[in-house]
């Protein structure tokens, strides 16, 4: 079982960028498709970015394109989340997340068998 443990959240101005990173336990990082979700106070969570094992691979969602970028470092048992012109919308707490290699489709939180606690991110206006 991998252990994650969010870092880097925080208040910034929209416009402003923040990195997130998530540091795995366990020798077998580097196997897992590794995704970012967040959540929004009374809303559901929602997928924002994923990566394959050999970091070959990423995706993200519509809402971030162009403005987040998922990355790892799989020596280091991390991976990141580099967000940049953040805006309001953007606020909620973002969960790190891990998956079996297999796994079909990254956007879904089923896909994934660990989490970690979580980190806040503040926009304002």
């Amino acid at each position: 079982q991998v252990q994650l443990v969010e870092s880097g959240g925080g208040l910034v101005q929209a416009g402003g960028s923040l990195r997130l990173s998530c540091v795995a336990s366990g020798r077998t990082f580097s196997r897992y498709t590794m995704g970012w979700f967040r959540q929004a106070p009374g809303k559901e969570r929602e997928f924002v970015a994923a990566i394959i094992w050999s970091g070959s691979a990423t995706g993200h969602a519509d809402s971030v394109k162009g403005r987040f970028t998922i990355s790892r470092d799989n020596d280091k048992n991390m991976v990141y989340l580099q967000m940049n012109s953040l805006k309001p919308e953007d606020t909620a707490v973002y969960y790190c997340a891990s998956a079996d290699p297999s796994s079909r489709d990254r956007t879904q939180t089923s896909t994934y068998d660990n989490w970690g606690q979580g980190t806040q991110v503040t926009v304002s206006s």
